[in-house]
């Protein structure tokens, strides 16, 4: 494995070389710039937070990903749990954390399904209308509420460039696989406008695993004597074989979503926000026998929140503040009806002193249905003992109420509890960030959780069913490692390792379904090379250590031409063929090849 760690290196060292003869003397970009990250309740530089975070840009080289999924797949802190490719129902966790104990929001909206969390990523909107993915790592919930116990990842929408832009894209390739996506953009002075639409379908790498997929959007922006309104209308629609998803079945799903928000910037300092979410799923045990065992789901979410910013005397103090409401509700033939409502008002000070560091604390009251009402402080802190050098630390409470799923269904060999708490943690981390120069950046933290009432499905052996239950003493501590290296223009490494370790003391000799479904180790090594010519070459290796299941090293590559009306690409995904799975039981694809073409058509605006 060290040989084979070296060759890459080595591959990519002279690959380096070779682009820096055609670079000449271009600037080399810093890292030290102006990226926005989540974990504060302001816009923050990535180099003045005082969280563990990282900030994925999708339209820097959108062509080289395969989808949101593969985006993620770049922080080795984020664990995704596919059952296939394509994106089709993927789980998503960070830190070790279960796949429900993370918040997915779109441009600050939250998009966490009420059902059941295994829906958390149905976006409304195509990959190629998000600009960048801000994921912050521990818990969010004094400023996001529930569902933040171990992180967040906001999916932020690009901005539509000047002028009017139409991007079309196609490709065809392994295992029947084809891929549309369109978008076309306009801007003026007071007004843009974006549509976008995609569909993704395949026949499937075995039996009973085809998809489709499809989205489509439409995001406004509009100043007026109101101030700056952005209103976001999506829609998706995929239907896919879930063969051994849900055990040893040929069974089939079909998921649709609808969003609207709109977000209003009332004034410089006050923001209104509302959207409205429906879901519905319908599941198939037996694809060929449609008439047998069949779930439908239907479930709606509203929120809406006041939000508010004051500058206090103290040079770089402001105080934030804000009022939120959300309700959700769902009709089900397994899990019955049932709604719920919950009010929360938060306060969060921050402080930024510049070349000193950034101070934040913060405290939020959430009140539920029947008067329970959960308590969420936080307070994170970073000092500069160096010009080059950031220290920070952070303490934080999460919690997240059960999904409909969790509390209320039942079958033959999964039961809800209706008597399930909500779980909560306490997130404890510490680390550094050393721009060791203007190209490259090293970071470490060092974390901790303690989880409280978490909920996990378990079982004392396989002749049951398994029980929703809330379990004490799980435990999980680790370390997260990242480097950050641009040697000349055009060219970039990425290395980052996140290890864990959980105390297993709370199963008490159960069987755990999902608690303890974690890599021990994850870790990936990355290189992405930018010719003058338009010549985009990407090599991505990742290793994971699964809990029980060994090594799965997973090698993906891709090729694109950006410049031109006329821009082909190859996107290689696990060339190394590695068979391995994510979620016990259900295999991943194995080699696949995709090729296509963008066109891209511009106008100049006035």
């Amino acid at each position: 494995m060290k040989l084979v760690c070296l060759g890459v290196v080595l591959l990519f060292s002279g690959a380096g070389w070779a682009q820096d003869q055609q670079a000449g003397v271009e600037t080399i970009p810093e890292f030290k710039s102006t990226v926005v990250v989540v974990g504060t309740p302001d816009p923050i530089a990535q180099e003045e937070s005082p969280r563990s975070t990282e900030t994925l840009e999708v339209q820097q080289h959108p062509l080289v990903f395969t989808d949101l999924d593969d985006v993620l797949r770049d922080d080795p802190s984020v664990d995704l749990q596919e059952r296939g490719a394509g994106g089709v129902q993927a789980d998503l966790s960070i830190w070790g954390s279960s796949y429900e104990q993370t918040l997915v929001l779109l441009n600050g909206f939250r998009v966490n399904d009420a059902e059941t969390s295994h829906f958390n990523l149905d976006l409304p909107v195509p990959m190629e209308m998000i600009g960048s993915v801000n994921v912050l790592h521990g818990a969010g919930s004094t400023l996001y509420g529930s569902d933040a116990v171990s992180g967040v990842v906001d999916f932020v929408t690009a901005a539509p460039e000047p002028g009017a832009v139409l991007r079309m894209r196609a490709d065809g390739g392994s295992y029947g696989t084809v891929d549309d996506a369109a978008v076309a953009s306009w801007s003026g002075k007071r007004f843009s406008e974006v549509l976008g639409a995609g569909r993704d379908f395949s026949d499937g790498f075995i039996a009973d695993r085809d998809y489709r997929s499809e989205e489509a959007s439409s995001e406004t922006r509009v100043r007026t004597v109101l101030g700056e309104s952005d209103v976001l209308l999506g829609g998706s629609d995929r239907r896919f074989g879930a063969a051994q998803f849900y055990g040893d079945y040929n069974s089939w799903e079909r998921t649709k979503g609808w969003f609207a928000g709109i977000n209003q910037q009332v004034n410089e300092d006050t923001q209104v926000v509302l959207a409205y979410r429906r879901h519905t799923d319908i599941f198939l045990l037996e694809r060929d026998q449609p008439l047998g065992y069949k779930n439908q789901h239907i479930d709606t979410s509203w929120q809406g929140a006041v939000r508010r910013k004051n500058e206090l005397p103290w040079r770089g103090a402001a105080v934030f503040y804000g009022l939120e409401e959300n309700a959700d509700q769902i009709n089900s033939t397994n899990l019955g009806k049932h709604g719920r409502n919950r009010g929360a008002g938060y306060a969060d000070f921050e402080w930024r002193g510049q070349r000193l560091g950034t101070v934040s604390a913060g405290m939020r009251e959430e009140v539920f249905s029947g008067g329970v009402a959960e308590a969420t402080p936080s307070v994170a802190g970073s000092f500069w003992p160096q010009r080059s050098l950031k220290l920070r630390a952070s303490v934080e409470r999460g919690f997240r109420l059960p999904t409909y799923t969790d509390l209320y269904y039942s079958d033959p060999s999964t039961l809800g509890n209706a008597n399930l708490k909500p779980e909560s943690a306490w997130n404890f981390d510490g680390g550094a960030d050393w721009y060791a120069r203007a190209q490259l950046t090293l970071t470490v933290t060092a974390f901790h959780s303690e989880q409280t009432d978490a909920i996990d499905y378990v079982r004392a052996n396989a002749s049951v069913p398994w029980q929703a239950e809330n379990l004490n003493g799980v435990k999980i501590t680790g370390v997260e490692v990242a480097t950050d290296w641009r040697p000349r223009a055009g060219q970039q490494f990425r290395l980052g390792m996140t290890t864990l370790q959980g105390a297993q003391a709370a199963l008490h000799g159960l069987q755990s379904e999902y608690v303890f479904n974690y890599p021990v180790q994850n870790a990936v090594a990355e290189w992405i090379g930018e010719w003058k010519n338009g010549l985009v070459l990407r090599q991505r290796l990742r290793v994971e250590n699964l809990v029980d299941r060994g090594v799965a090293p997973v090698w993906d590559a891709s090729a694109v031409y950006e410049k031109g009306r006329v821009q082909p690409y190859v996107q290689m995904t696990n060339l190394s063929n590695t068979g391995y799975q994510e979620i016990v039981g259900v295999p991943m694809q194995g080699r696949a090849f995709v090729g296509g073409v963008q066109v891209v058509l511009r106008r100049k605006g006035d």
